[in-house]
């Protein structure tokens, strides 16, 4: 097995350095597309540039090689950003540097275990609704950069949005939110006026990172606090990051491994909070701007980490006269694209608890301001609606054989906690006939609670000095019926001999 992981590995980075020149622009190309959102996402959370950049630079180093999906972008994202925030205002950056290396503690036994399954269980409209509930937070994380500030703050904004709209109709070779930066940049230097830079949000990196543990007190209070921020974090750092892995697989039409993908996320997060920087996870838009410019292997994503700090360090001083209203026009352009537009027309058309669900995972998202827990909501919901929608499949049609007297009930569907009761009702007690039939060919019991539904309407029709008789158990549904059900089964051997179909 380690040996086929190895020639799979060396596979994909041949692939890559077959594709060297390729891979390298993209990640390049990447990296340009990065650096204003990884700013914006810093401030979002409300930490200094250096952290989200530091973490970016270390995500996509380690995940490009402890990854399980190749061409994969990965750094400090805004959903991750949004929760964190609330971690830093009330007790600061240290405590998220602890949150952040315990949300990849958590990521790596999430990919051990092999969790990652449990992905499956999240529905389209849950991941549609997550994908909302981000854009709104993404928004509103910028109104406080908007209100209260000289109108030209207003009107760089505006201008940034013609900017990034307008651009990519003449040209795309240059992404136009890089466009926008250098514009706006250019004009704040040439013509002084009372706007915030990026000088004012914090200071920007002007090293290498180095390795630090965070200067939190080690005790059961530390982890009370940093515990529910920390699965926050990892929770939602996971779900962008299986989203994005996804997309990827189909893009590329290949397949790739998930259980190593939340592993490897893990490691990068814990080298991130031991060097200085905030947890991260896999970025949609720049994994497929990635894909767009060529970027199909492992050196894309190295590059793309690389490069971005290179940058950081040659660029320092331009880049601290960034006005903070070209980041807010670009978080604003995030915050329309990362919206499913189409999610408020497929509202008439799709069904309606699909709906309920998609806006329950936003209403809670939004409100707790915790994208783990609008997903946890929505997750619950469906499983709610589906059990409902199973329940109500669940059939118990009588017949009565005036010949032998006998009464059969054949049951058809899904027996499980939710249908139990159902079953349970479906028997009339005050029924005369002396011979009862249970006939369950066509259904099939999922759970204790069937069994013990079952058992109790047999126990009763038998106190009420009738012969029962259990018919068509399948051998799934015999099985458990022999575990948890002795009375059931010791029925079935009496009276009119009931047999297992």
């Amino acid at each position: 097995m380690k040996e086929r992981l190895f020639l799979h590995d060396r596979a994909e980075w041949y692939s890559g350095l077959g594709n060297l020149r390729r891979d390298v622009l993209a990640g390049m190309v990447g990296t340009f597309a990065l650096i204003p959102e990884v700013i914006a996402f810093s401030f979002v959370a409300g930490v200094d540039p250096e952290v989200g950049l530091f973490a970016t630079f270390v995500i996509s180093v380690v995940i490009a090689f402890a990854g399980g999906r190749p061409a994969m972008i990965s750094g400090a994202a805004g959903s991750v950003a949004l929760v964190a925030a609330a971690l830093v205002a009330s007790h600061g950056l240290q405590y998220l540097l602890a949150a952040t290396v315990l949300a990849g503690l958590i990521q790596i036994v999430f990919g051990l275990l092999r969790l990652d399954v449990l992905m499956r269980f999240v529905s389209k409209s849950v991941r549609t609704g997550f994908v909302n509930a981000l854009a709104v937070l993404i928004f509103s994380a910028q109104l406080p950069h908007m209100l209260g500030v000289a109108w030209q703050t207003w009107a760089l904004i505006a201008a940034g949005l013609a900017i990034i709209y307008l651009v990519p109709r003449l040209t795309t070779a240059i992404p136009s939110p890089l466009i926008c930066i250098l514009a706006l940049t250019a004009l704040t230097m040439a013509v002084p006026m009372p706007v915030a830079t990026v000088a004012d949000l914090g200071r920007l990196p002007d090293s290498l990172p180095a390795f630090l543990i965070p200067e939190v007190p080690f005790s059961l209070e530390t982890l009370a606090i940093v515990a529910p921020y920390a699965l926050a974090m990892a929770m939602v750092g996971l779900l962008e990051s299986m989203m994005t892995a996804s997309v990827v697989d189909d893009l590329t039409e290949t397949n790739s491994s998930k259980a190593r993908e939340c592993a490897g996320l893990g490691l990068a997060n814990l080298a991130a909070g031991f060097t200085g920087g905030i947890a991260g996870c896999g970025m949609i838009g720049q994994t497929v701007g990635n894909l767009r410019f060529g970027g199909w292997g492992r050196v894309s994503t190295l590059t793309a980490g690389v490069f971005l700090l290179v940058l950081m360090v040659l660029l320092r001083p331009w880049v601290s006269q960034v006005p903070v209203a070209a980041l807010v026009a670009i978080m604003i352009m995030v915050s329309v694209e990362t919206f499913s537009w189409a999610s408020l027309r497929d509202l008439a058309r799709h069904p309606k608890v699909s709906s309920v669900v998609m806006l329950a995972t936003v209403a809670v998202t939004v409100l707790t301001h915790n994208l783990a827990a609008g997903v946890a909501v929505g997750v619950m919901l469906s499983g709610v609606f589906f059990a409902f929608k199973v329940m109500r499949l669940m059939d118990v049609r009588d017949e009565y054989d005036a010949a032998t007297g006998t009464r059969t009930y054949r049951v058809s569907g899904q027996v499980f906690f939710a249908s139990a009761e159902i079953l349970a009702d479906a028997f009339d007690l005050r029924d005369e006939a002396p011979n009862i039939r249970i006939d369950l060919t066509a259904a099939h019991l999922w759970d204790v609670t069937a069994v013990a539904a079952l058992e109790a309407a047999v126990g009763k029709l038998r106190r009420r000095g009738k012969r029962v008789e259990v018919v068509g158990l399948n051998a799934a549904s015999a099985l458990l019926v022999d575990r948890h059900g002795p009375a059931i089964q010791a029925g079935m051997g009496a009276g009119m001999g009931a047999g297992a179909g």
